[in-house]
């Protein structure tokens, strides 16, 4: 057996550590890896497996890769689902020998990199948060508390484990964290059913009592009823959040913001279903191309990029707060250069929270300290220009938040260059003229020579010998020297007491000062000192801004909520929306409403314009439900979802795309559209509808709003129809909501003579010459049929296909019509024995074919070309 080396032995002993992550071993200018991290690495990285020496008789496997580069494997590494422990080394291998010749370098792991502990830019989506969560159930308590350490964001809500899916849906996390033991099984179809990564903790992590220290030792308080009144529950997922960052972060702790406890009645409750029906920030296929979000965002900065996808996810349902959003909307879409010119600013913003965060877990750089810098400077010129204004209240608020940082500001100004370098070991960050030390450091590093040709000229004038000279060798470093002659002189008082003898030669005699002697070493460690000063003035600095992190942080909330502000101002413009109504009633009254997102992509595809529609479903109680009927590709789908959206737009706080719109504040939004199957946990398309619409079903009250689309679909006809009719009678006698019930089965529209709340629409179609015509107008009133077997042949079935489908229509239909109950088979000739007509042989060219092979329209005039038209005419007759 093999004896194991030093190294190896460190690096196992350090693996052993965290056997469920790959650990990236610092070795120089390389992350090694080894055994089976190796193995995993090279194949999920796509680099060389090696070998270095043997462990137990086998070749240890290996791979690596460069520190510079580092950032981009980890991100390969973090998407593919693997967790990495980054061990560097704690000294360098000058300080290791100083214990011995054969002595290892100290390494040990400074950060374990998970999808949710994340803070590199380039590991980071700028506009998306990227939230670790985690969940906690005890006893009749449970509560989701969620962080993002790029920015600082830090909530807490209890939610009950039916409600848990539809978070994580708003919330779309990058981790979550649960307990271990039984509850671990149970949760991981949810995670699974949401693509997130599942991380088990100790049940001691979830212990309330510790949470509640853990938290007031992170805030620095005594208790927690500064920030409000949480349950063991929400304690305890707090607790555990933190508990993990100080496992992950090894000791360095995010700067997090005061906890915000939020609570379901609070925002639109939307299921996951729904949000992917609708795809609010992600489209059908999981891009971010195509949804709501990417239509609607306008923002110029990644802080408000963010806050617009959390007010999409998070439509709110207090009047008070929607009502302020869109007056501060109203002012700025009613001044617009000001709005502008707030935007033109709002475009040097950097980053702000997540510069913030990353000197506060010491990863940050000189760019950071530079990104607070500009974030200052652009709001105070954003203050300055507000001023003098009569703002609506939630405008101030924001710009409130803008001041107050009349020290900070100076002082980066004055240290930093305009552009400083990405490292701070890059140096060359501090500006001239800030700090004196540093500047002479630099003279000494920079301009060694015209400071010596300085000091050789003042100790010729001084001691009136103008061939003295000033040298350097390898053993004596510098000195003074002159000839024999002259020495006598310098030997002599009162000379003899500033100038040092230190050698005699043949012919010349050479000395030193201490001034040079000093001179000598300054210079010699000139670079060096200017390093450390460098780095000892960008630790003052970082101190400096995070001390004053709580109000920075509340700078770049002020300066998102402008942001979102202006480019919802910008969009309102743009789109010609309009400002929304919106009360405490029943209402639901829209004027001209448009799908923001079908509407772009015509004007993209250079298509024809969008046809507006109008919808009402108000009702002072009871429900409100509108039964759309029409056929396929007329737009029912689509009818149906911009309702939704211009809802969940107008509660966001924002202009909405309509001419007109009054709605009563909806609690909950459901979406029951599209058809799709679950394989991987043996549910069908049937099966996944019914699962959907059993939530709506079992979930909706009187203020849900509820869109459903052909529901029943999936089954035998008659069990379909039986399914539709008796979920709408649901909706109408139990949830009763406002809702829209899109179906093919027309017998249900004989409901609305029976139940009062529901009104029979149906989207216009013209038929002409066997062919329909789309108009996409929603009209009150029922269809008369679903144009199916048109619509079959838009989409390029074979003629036969859609002539056969004819006439067994025409059967069935005169089948029911004469009452009949059941279509017998033997009613209908096969396929077989009624093929379609098939064009006879032909003999030799048709009298069209002559005519149009006697033509040759380059010799035609006009005139010409018109009787041959009327001839070919008269051969087709």
């Amino acid at each position: 057996m093999s004896t194991v080396t030093p190294m190896m032995a460190q690096y196992l002993d350090i693996k052993a550590q965290y056997p469920d992550a790959l650990l990236f071993y610092r070795m120089g200018d390389f992350y090694e890896m080894f055994f089976d991290d190796a193995v995993n690495a090279a194949e999920a990285l796509d680099i060389a497996l090696t070998k270095r020496g043997k462990h137990n008789d086998a070749d240890i496997p290996m791979c690596g890769v460069p520190v510079h580069a580092a950032e981009g494997y980890l991100l390969t590494l973090i998407r593919k689902g693997f967790r990495v422990a980054v061990g560097e080394q704690l000294e360098s291998p000058a300080e290791a020998k100083k214990r011995g010749s054969k002595s290892v370098v100290k390494r040990d792991v400074v950060r374990l990199v998970t999808p949710g502990t994340i803070t590199e830019d380039s590991l980071l989506e700028a506009r998306r948060h990227n939230f670790l969560t985690a969940y906690c159930e005890l006893r009749d308590q449970a509560a989701l508390a969620w962080a993002d350490i790029s920015t600082g964001a830090f909530h807490v809500m209890p939610v009950a484990q039916v409600r848990l899916s539809p978070e994580l849906a708003r919330l779309a996390p990058s981790e979550l964290i649960v307990p271990e033991g039984p509850s671990l099984e149970r949760l991981r179809p949810v995670a699974d059913d949401h693509q997130i990564p599942l991380t088990p903790l100790a049940k001691s992590s979830f212990d309330s009592t510790a949470a509640e220290k853990r938290i007031c030792d992170l805030f620095k308080v005594s208790t927690l009823e500064a920030y409000g009144t949480f349950s063991r529950a929400e304690t305890s997922a707090m607790g555990a959040v933190i508990d993990y960052l100080e496992i992950t972060q090894k000791g360095k702790l995010p700067l997090l913001q005061s906890p915000v406890q939020e609570s379901e009645d609070r925002v639109v409750q939307i299921d996951a279903a729904t949000r992917r029906n609708l795809e609010l920030t992600r489209s059908l296929t999981g891009a971010r191309t195509g949804s709501l979000l990417a239509v609607v965002d306008r923002t110029v900065t990644p802080a408000g990029g963010r806050l617009l996808e959390q007010r999409l996810s998070s439509p709110s349902r207090n009047l008070d707060v929607i009502q302020a959003r869109l007056a501060a909307l109203e002012f700025a879409v009613e001044h617009t250069q000001l709005a502008e010119a707030l935007r033109a600013a709002l475009r040097k913003t950097p980053d702000l929270d997540r510069a913030l965060s990353r000197l506060a877990l010491e990863r940050g750089g000189p760019r950071d300290l530079a990104a607070v810098r500009n974030t200052l400077i652009q709001a105070e010129a954003i203050f300055d220009l507000c001023a003098g204004n009569n703002l609506p209240d939630h405008l101030k608020t924001a710009l409130s938040s803008l001041t107050g940082f009349g020290e900070l500001l100076p002082l980066l100004d004055a240290a930093l260059i305009a552009e400083p370098p990405l490292l701070a070991r890059d140096g060359g960050f501090i500006a001239e003229r800030y700090d004196g030390e540093l500047d002479e450091a630099r003279t000494l590093r920079d301009e060694g020579r015209s400071v010596i040709a300085t000091l050789q000229k003042k100790y010729a004038d001084h001691t009136g010998i103008t061939s003295l000279k000033i040298k350097h060798n390898n053993v004596l470093g510098y000195f003074i020297e002159t000839t024999a002659t002259h020495a006598e002189k310098m030997l002599s008082s009162p000379l003899s007491e500033s100038y040092i003898h230190r050698q005699t030669t043949a012919n010349q005699v050479r000395f030193t000062t201490v001034e040079l002697g000093e001179i000598e070493t300054r210079i010699l460690n000139a670079g060096n000192l200017a390093m450390e000063i460098e780095k000892r003035l960008y630790t003052r600095l970082s101190d400096a801004i995070l001390a004053d992190a709580a109000e920075l942080s509340a700078a770049a909330r002020g300066l998102a909520e402008l942001d979102l502000i202006t480019a919802l101002a910008d969009l309102a413009l743009g789109e010609n929306w309009t400002r929304p109504t919106i009360d405490n009633t029943r209402a639901f009254d829209i004027s001209g409403g448009r799908h923001p997102v079908v509407e772009q992509a015509l004007r993209q595809q250079g298509g024809s314009s969008f046809v507006a529609n109008d919808c009402s479903l108000s009702a002072d109680r009871g429900a409100a439900i509108w039964l759309l009927t029409g056929p396929n590709m007329a737009g029912k789908s689509t009818f149906l979802r911009q309702n939704a959206l211009i809802a969940l737009l107008a509660q966001m706080g924002s202009y909405v795309p309509a001419d007109r719109a009054h709605i009563g504040l909806i609690s909950q939004l459901f979406s029951r559209v599209g058809a799709s199957d679950d394989l991987a946990r043996g549910r069908s398309t049937f099966m996944v509808e019914m699962v959907e619409t059993a939530a709506i079903l079992n979930q909706a009250d009187d203020r849900a709003l509820v869109i459903l689309d052909e529901i029943g679909r999936g089954t035998a006809t008659y069990d379909g129809l039986s399914i539709a009719w008796a979920t709408l009678e649901h909706l109408h006698e139990v949830n009763q909501s406002r809702a829209l019930f899109a179906t093919h089965y027309h017998e249900l529209t004989q409901l609305a003579g029976k139940l009062t709340g529901v009104d029979n629409a149906t989207v216009s179609v013209k038929e002409w010459e066997g062919d329909v015509i789309f108009l996409h107008e929603v009209k009150k009133g029922a269809a008369d049929r679903s144009y199916g077997v048109q619509v079959a042949q838009l989409a390029g079935l074979p003629g036969s296909v859609v002539a056969r489908a004819r006439d067994v229509l025409d059967m069935l239909e005169e089948s029911s019509r004469s009452g009949g109950n059941k279509i017998q088979i033997d009613d209908l000739p096969l396929f077989a024995a009624a093929p379609p007509v098939q064009p006879k042989p032909a003999s030799g060219p048709s009298p069209v074919e002559e005519l149009l092979n006697s033509i040759h329209p380059d010799d035609l005039s006009p005139r010409e070309a018109l009787d041959a038209l009327y001839r070919l005419k008269g051969a087709v007759g």
